[in-house]
């Protein structure tokens, strides 16, 4: 697989930066981006890479596995913004900022002209200075994408350990923020926390005042 991903990206013949998004869907924590430039192609990066994929698609044990070889052969960034400015801004354009903000600090650090952004989903960044394409299901085409994917989702899963170490009635470790059943049940039990997006929650909360904000 990831030896297709590259062929992808090669086809541009020219610096590709790939950024990609983790936590969108999430009722809890922040969201996460990352932007990733592969500042050289090789037979050996495509061999150690080999099992690179969207990180949906891959087990915990592997992202954390690619993540590493990710980080060793790649100018990379990853950005977190988090639940205040969710609920201010919306989920899609937190997820845009956090895109722009890695895809910024990358291009800061990389030496090349004529660099192309690749974005996965159907959404331009906004306010980026540079050129872009978005790519439809791009974290399992673009080798760039499918990597930034890994560190995005990497990154947030251990943001959610920590945060469930704060708060370990909400199960975050296993659940990721998502709203699973338990979470659900443990958000009528114990309440709403800081780190909840209260947006997300209109329909289970509703009216219910005793769900009151634990900080």
């Amino acid at each position: 697989m990831g030896n297709e991903l590259f062929e992808f990206d090669r086809e541009y013949n020219t610096q590709i930066i790939g950024t990609d998004e983790a936590g969108r869907g999430p009722a809890s924590g922040g969201v996460f981006a990352a932007a990733v430039a592969f500042t050289e192609q090789s037979s050996g990066i495509e061999k150690d890479l080999v099992k690179l994929n969207d990180s949906k698609k891959l087990s915990k044990k592997n992202r954390e596995e690619l993540y590493e070889i990710i980080k060793e052969y790649t100018i990379n960034s990853v950005v977190c913004v988090e639940v205040s400015e969710i609920e201010k801004f919306n989920i899609l354009n937190s997820s845009l900022k956090a895109m722009k903000l890695a895809c910024e600090n990358v291009i800061k650090r990389l030496d090349h002209t004529g660099i192309l952004t690749l974005v996965d989903g159907n959404k331009l960044i906004k306010n980026y200075n540079y050129p872009q394409k978005y790519i439809v299901k791009g974290d399992s085409k673009s080798a760039s994408i499918a990597a930034a994917s890994i560190l995005a989702k990497v990154e947030r899963d251990r943001y959610m350990e920590k945060l469930d170490m704060e708060f370990p009635e909400y199960n975050w470790r296993q659940n990721a923020g998502y709203l699973t059943k338990q979470h659900i049940e443990a958000i009528h039990k114990f309440g709403v926390t800081k780190y909840h997006r209260r947006s997300f929650l209109k329909n289970i909360i509703g009216e219910d005042k005793q769900l009151a904000l634990k900080l």
